[in-house]
């Protein structure tokens, strides 16, 4: 949408009720990071709106405030958690099985995460087919399970005394589909939804159920569950911030760190070999082929988006691009990125660069669930509706506003559109890093 410059956004008074669809190792970490914080046991790592400044004006000026500072954003003390989950372990119970933080750690939170416990979850098989857990929803059609989950959030938000509610899917990767007539409009999708058809997958129940509601709507996932029009045109119709999708974590992170690089010095490319070892959940639901393609459409696109080989046909015209996951339970969250990445120089000589990423990769999750919990609450306070391109800095596969439109994946612009954004709100001018009084 349009944004004016200078907007008056209403102030993030009261409590934020931040709801997360799938509990499991990624919304656990966030959950029990954010009360870790707020205790004072840690610091928030990772998270622009916690940690990031924005610089305003001219260098020599020194204006260079922390962003929470800088645009009224919900406090850390005025977040309320829930979520939902096929299985019945409350987040304490669910953080300890992900094993991802410190159990001493969750030790001194033990009280407060045992409070968090999953309300049944809408779950169809035939969507995720590694997985299967006791905690489900059953209804007479999907519509019914839709006005289950809106039953839930009206619910969660009346006993926690919430002002106002986003969602972020955490959820596992469901299989590849395209768009079918199902989704090509709000009517055919909720008389799809009537019918219980095939094609609506639990994901975009989720997405139905909080955009019906008006509430800000971000997906975690590679699931369909915010691109077919049917849900752009109901965020739009009721005035919701939109945004996905797929967390940019781990080796897509490198990704749009080291491409937008070789482009800007025009480096060739003659392919890039990625593969994984992943032993979470996460992991062993993709490793199921259906499910995989999901995510390598989102990993795949990156390159191609970065690099413009129909613009530099010469360096990147013919590049070999392979992405591989692979399930290993021994590693358990704790993932292994390695990439090949061949390149060509001067006189296209040949070169190699190898990257080994040891990651973790819920540690690198959590912090983008909360900035974009508190970043789609602050726009849809400050009237953006809508699907929320400078958000795109946190997606492996970022939508636009329209599908002519390509998305925009080099790290740095994202961040720039974003910063850009908070500017705009406030009435400051823009950085362009343009003009004589910009330097030194």
């Amino acid at each position: 949408m349009a944004l004016k410059k200078g907007v008056d956004v209403k102030p993030a008074t009261g409590k934020l009720g931040i709801l997360l669809p799938g509990m499991g190792a990624v919304a656990t970490t966030f959950i029990a990071g954010v009360m870790a914080v707020r205790r004072g046991i840690s610091k928030p790592i990772g998270s622009l709106t916690q940690m990031g400044t924005i610089r305003l004006g001219k260098r020599t000026d020194g204006k260079t405030p922390k962003i929470n500072d800088y645009i009224s954003l919900a406090q850390l003390d005025d977040i309320e958690f829930g979520g939902w989950d096929i299985f019945l372990d409350n987040a304490y119970e669910a953080a300890t099985r992900a094993g991802v933080l410190d159990q001493r750690l969750l030790d001194q939170l033990k009280d407060e995460l045992e409070q968090v416990k999953p309300m049944p979850a809408v779950f169809e098989q035939a969507w995720v087919k590694k997985l299967n857990g006791p905690n489900v929803k059953k209804g007479a059609t999907k519509m019914d399970l839709a006005e289950q989950v809106m039953d839930d959030i009206k619910r969660f938000k009346a006993e926690k005394g919430c002002d106002r509610v986003v969602a972020v899917w955490c959820g596992s990767t469901e299989v590849y589909r395209k768009p079918t007539e199902t989704h090509a409009t709000l009517a055919s999708f909720e008389a799809g939804l009537r019918a219980s058809s095939d094609d609506i997958a639990p994901s975009q129940i989720y997405a139905y159920a909080c955009l019906k509601l008006g509430i800000p709507y971000s997906n975690g996932a590679p699931n369909m569950a915010l691109d077919p029009p049917a849900m752009v045109e109901l965020a739009r119709k009721n005035s919701v911030p939109i945004c996905g999708k797929d967390f940019k974590t781990g080796q897509t992170l490198m990704k749009t760190i080291l491409a937008p690089g070789f482009k800007a010095r025009l480096l060739g490319l003659q392919g890039w070999y990625s593969t994984n070892i992943l032993g979470n959940r996460d992991g062993e639901v993709l490793d199921d082929p259906d499910s995989f393609k999901s995510k390598e459409v989102t990993k795949l696109g990156v390159l191609d988006h970065i690099l413009q080989p129909e613009l530099y046909p010469d360096l990147y015209g013919h590049f070999d691009h392979v992405v591989r996951i692979n399930y290993y339970p021994p590693r358990g969250d704790n993932k292994e990125g390695w990439d090949n990445i061949d390149i060509v120089g001067w006189l296209g000589y040949p070169m190699q660069i190898k990257v080994n990423f040891l990651c973790r990769d819920s540690i690198l999750a959590a912090p983008i669930v909360l900035d974009l919990a508190l970043f789609t609450d602050f726009a849809q306070r400050a009237g953006m509706h809508g699907v929320q391109e400078w958000l795109s800095f946190y997606w492996k596969m970022p939508m636009t506003p329209s599908p002519e439109l390509y998305p925009e994946h080099d790290l740095f612009i994202q961040l720039m559109k974003l910063k850009n954004t908070l500017r705009y709100t406030k009435g400051d001018e823009l950085i362009t890093h343009l003009g004589a009084e910009y330097y030194d």
